[in-house]
Parts: C-alpha cells; structure tokens; sequence
C-alpha cells in the first residue's frame, strides 16, 4: 500500500482539502506610488497525502502564498482556511522550511532543533527526545552538539528541516529550500525527503513547495500549480500521473517537463487553433509599450546565448530544458535571456524550443561592428523605451534628457524599483548599441559620441 494513503485520518474524506485557499488578492502599498498587486484572486487546495509544488518566476507572488497559508501575512482580501478554520495569526498546524537556512550561529544543532518546541512550552526532557528523533530521522545523528559554522550547506539545511518537522505539523510549507544547494548536494537532500515520504516516516500529512525548477517539481510532486506574473494568478494545474520513484530520462518524465516549458514560455494570444505558438506572427513577441518591464540582462548573457543557439549541437534551433540542463540554468536565470532575445526578434520561442531568426544568425555570424549595429537597428525598433528616449533626444535642441524624466513616465505603469530597473537595462543596452549614452553623475541620457 503507498505509505502516503495512510496520511488520511480514519473517517476524513480522502478529498477533503487541509488548506483552502479562495479569491486571494495582496497587495503591497508603495507610499505615493500605485500600489503593486502581487497576487490576485488566487484559489487553491491542498489535500492529505499530496506534494504540491509553486511553479513560477520571481514576482509571481508565491513566497507571499505562503506566508498567507502560514498566517504570517494578512490578505488584501478573500481567505485562507485550514481544515476549514480561517486562518486568522501564525497557525500551529504548519512548519515552514526557508530558502537560507535561518539557523541560531550561537546554538548547536540539538539546541537549533529544540526551539520550536520550547516556544510550545513543551518540557526539557521531551523536547530533547523529539529533538534527538528527528535529528536521526533527516540523517545528522551524531552531530548533536556541532555548530552551524561547523557544518556544510546541505547539513544545515538539514537541520532546518527537523527543525520544522520536530514540532509534528500538518502541513510542511518549503519555499526554495534546495535552491541554496550545489546540484548534488540539493539532489542528495530531495532523494532523502522524497524516501521518509514515501516510506510514511514524516510526521506530516500534505507538503506546499515554492520553487523556480521545471525539472524539480515534476520529480517530487503529485501536482504542480503553474503561476503566472504581474500579478500572479495560478495559470495551469497540473497532475503529475507519473509513479515514484522517478527517472528523469522516462520519456514521460521529459515529455512533462517539454510541456510545463512549452507553457511558460506561450504568451497570451500567442496559440493557434491547435493550442501551439505560432512562429514568426506579431503576437509571438511580446510588447506592452513603453510600460514594459524590461529585464536586466546583460548584453554578454545575450550574446552568449545566441552564441550557444547558433553553435553545436543546435545549429540554430534548441530544445529549453535540454539547454537549461546544459547551462545549469533555473527558469529564472534562463527565461529572461530568451524573452529578451524574443522581444529583439533574435529568437522565436516555440513550443518549448528557442529558434533563431534570420537576424539572430546574423547577429551570431557578425564581428563586434556588426553586431552592434544590428542590435541598435533591433533595440530601436522593437523596444517601445528604447525609441521613445531616442526620440526625445532627437528632438531636443540639446539632444540630452534627464533619467527622472523618462522614470516619472515609467511609474504610470510600475512601481519606482521596476522603473529603476527597467532604465538600469536599457541604460546598458543602449550603451553597448552606441544608440545613446548616459552620464551616471549628471543622470542624463545623451546622443553623445563617447569617441
């Protein structure tokens, strides 16, 4: 029988959630400022027995999800609820597992472990019995009294782990809590958890994972709830129908992993009528104007890419997950890259895979000149901030503009720090095209020739 039918209490409907979620929309007010919406109307179950992983980019509002489950964060609106109990204040039935280790550099690793209970009152000797029992169960036996110092990363992390599950909670909530790892450290650790599950030796019903790995979520979850950004909302739901354990070479296994990319990178209106991304059509690249949140990418990270495309094995056309895993890059690192070589028209995002355009071959093939200026002749183009600062220089008398002008039209449309990043790429892209130059000290944009 699969140890994890056992987390189900007798007489509790099998599908009867633990955690509810409904209608959540939170907001963060930025003073003066529009204020940013980072999760709107968001539903959510989670069931006993299940591991549900996050999926989604930075600023899709997950870590925030999971704070609000936790009841360290008030919604804006709608609820979270908890075997049907509101969740009103920090709710005693969740352990959280964080992305830094979070350990007391002053206390040795029985002493780390025992907090949670001693902020349950819960006696000397007992705690140091449950204490001594789940330092053995996540495998640190014999490493009682060493100090975190003393300890490597994938030790600590395991240390934060029988911290949360010493204190025997419903729900284990981790938000990234291998991100912090080399690879196969991270790998060794997730192997070791997926075992105690499966073998029902956790003292925990239901598992709710934040992470920004395609491949990591389909190894260890029964369903993967797909987010999407700006504000997040829960974009797709997906069942994970494969058996444990998992082999990451199954063709179904990388089938899933083709699809869940194929998703993430399809922008809206961006499907034919058979549900594929259509090539080489206007909606295939993304643009929203001038108020387009730009990524900082820098132009060598680009340059780079379009290299490795171009190169051997690819010859011009890659599979995103084959690549990702040959870069060793998370959905993170790798997305903005190739959205941006999108927006520039240098790549065509497809069905899971990255092609280059004419122009991203001529770009590869070209020497530094060459490469500048077809970046220019793309930058002005197909960058609505781009041509926009360009044409306020050309205009001007003086051919110069002050960045808080062009910031103060940015904040129409995003918050302050997204203004501030988005003109950090531009400021950098347009620098290395030539098509602009910019006087940090003076904060001035300029069509000065830096010769």
């Amino acid at each position: 029988m699969d140890a994890r039918i056992l987390a189900h209490p007798p007489g509790e409907p099998a599908d009867a959630p633990l955690v509810s979620v409904r209608g959540v929309r939170h907001l963060y007010h930025k003073g003066g400022a529009t204020d940013l919406v980072v999760l709107d109307d968001v539903d959510l179950d989670l069931r006993a027995g299940e591991i549900v992983s996050l999926l989604g980019r930075s600023g899709s509002g997950k870590s925030t999800l999971l704070r609000i489950i936790a009841g360290l964060l008030a919604p804006s609106r709608g609820r979270a609820s908890i075997n049907g109990a509101p969740v009103n204040g920090p709710a005693p039935q969740v352990a959280m597992v964080f992305q830094s280790f979070a350990l007391f550099p002053w206390l040795t690793v029985l002493q780390n472990v025992e907090v949670g209970l001693e902020a349950q009152g819960v006696r000397p000797a007992e705690r140091r019995t449950r204490a001594l029992a789940a330092i053995d169960l996540i495998g640190l036996d014999g490493f009682e009294s060493a100090y975190p110092k003393e300890l490597s990363g994938g030790m600590r992390q395991r240390v934060g782990l029988a911290r949360a599950l010493v204190v025997q909670p419903e729900i284990l909530l981790m938000d990234e809590p291998f991100s912090a790892l080399d690879v196969l450290t991270a790998e060794n650790l997730r192997t070791d958890l997926l075992d105690l599950w499966i073998e029902g030796r956790m003292p925990t019903r239901s598992m709710l994972m934040v992470t920004h790995n395609i491949e990591e979520a389909v190894l260890m979850s029964d369903r993967i709830l797909v987010f999407s950004s700006n504000p997040g909302r829960v974009a797709a739901d997906i069942r994970v129908a494969l058996t444990q354990p998992r082999n990451r070479l199954d063709p179904a296994f990388r089938a899933l992993v083709d699809e869940i990319y194929t998703l993430m990178t399809a922008g809206p209106g961006a499907a034919d009528e058979g549900g594929s991304v259509a090539k080489g059509r206007p909606e295939a690249f993304p643009g929203l104007g001038i108020g387009m949140i730009l990524p900082p990418v820098s132009t060598n990270l680009l340059a780079g890419l379009v290299e490795t495309v171009a190169g051997e094995p690819y010859r011009g056309v890659a599979d995103l997950p084959a690549l990702a895993s040959a870069l060793q890059l998370e959905i993170d690192d790798l997305f903005p890259i190739v959205e941006t070589l999108q927006l520039l028209r240098f790549a065509e995002l497809a069905g899971g895979d990255i092609r280059l355009t004419p122009e991203g071959r001529h770009y590869a093939e070209g020497d530094v000149d060459e490469r500048k200026q077809v970046f220019a002749r793309h930058l002005i183009a197909h960058v609505p901030l781009s041509a926009h600062i360009r044409r306020v220089l050309d205009d001007r008398a003086s051919h110069t503009a002050p960045r808080s002008r062009f910031k103060v039209e940015l904040e129409d449309h995003m918050s302050a720090e997204s203004a501030d990043l988005t003109l950090q790429a531009l400021i950098s892209w347009g620098r290395y095209a030539e098509a602009f130059a910019y006087d940090e000290a003076g904060g001035t944009f300029s069509l000065e020739d830096p010769a």
